[in-house]
């Protein structure tokens, strides 16, 4: 009696997993060979396991990953694709991350560029750290959006917040005056405190150009390309291959 109440009382603390450990605990009679010290160890461990999954589970979905089952270990190096992979294994790390810098992957349409982008962000969720998947144009939707509702100060501020932004798709279409702005106000707030990942089909070099005014261009390549780290996708459409 006195154990199924202390097992409600786990519950009631919202401690599901002390509450479950204990319950293993309870059936297993080889359990009392323990210490009360080792016993107790066991579910604080267990609890801790658990929140760290809960945590786990809420950054993911918050992140919105496109790809959500894309992870670094199906990262495929075959030949041509131009990947290195000691710097796959170092980008793996999330230190880059923690560090506030950014990542720049381009290359041509299906080279695989979203996949990577995704599991990198799916492994600084699972090491803790909070992300966020958005296309360009549907950042640059989001932005006008909150202009119309009075909540673009607020909503730069909740980006600004996140360890890392993932920018899909960046140079699609020429980006409007508005646009322009509303990009260096985000990337501003994040230059030397946050990082950033941008996923392009165009090559760096023409990033100026496609940005347009050359006084926004400097000012937003300044904040992105500086000391990024770079990785260039070669060869041919993997999704042509996957159909092959």
């Amino acid at each position: 009696m006195l154990m199924h109440h202390s097992l409600e009382q786990l519950r009631a603390l919202r401690l599901e997993g002390m509450a479950r450990a204990f319950e293993e605990q309870l059936a297993q009679p080889a359990i009392a060979a323990l210490s009360f010290e080792e016993r107790f160890a066991q579910l604080i461990d267990r609890e801790v396991l658990a929140r760290d999954g809960k945590r786990i589970d809420r950054l993911l979905k918050a992140a919105r990953i496109k790809v959500g089952g894309a992870c670094l270990e199906d990262v495929d190096y075959r030949a041509g694709r131009g990947l290195d992979r000691s710097q796959i294994a170092a980008l793996a790390t999330g230190h880059w991350i923690r560090q506030h810098q950014n990542c720049l992957i381009t290359g041509p349409t299906g080279s695989g560029k979203t996949r990577l982008a995704c599991a990198l962000a799916n492994a600084a969720c699972r090491q803790g750290l909070s992300a966020y998947y958005v296309r360009l144009p549907r950042l640059f939707e989001e932005l006008r959006i909150a202009h119309a509702d009075g909540s673009f100060s607020r909503r730069l501020m909740q980006l600004a917040r996140l360890d890392l932004i993932v920018i899909d798709d960046w140079g699609l279409a020429a980006p409007s005056a508005q646009e322009r702005s509303d990009l260096l106000e985000l990337l501003d707030d994040r230059v030397g405190s946050r990082a950033t990942l941008i996923t392009s089909q165009l090559p760096i070099e023409h990033w100026h150009t496609y940005l347009g005014d050359p006084t926004f261009a400097d000012a937003i390549l300044d904040r992105v390309v500086h000391a990024a780290h770079k990785l260039a996708l070669t060869g041919e459409s993997m999704r042509r291959k996957e159909k092959a």
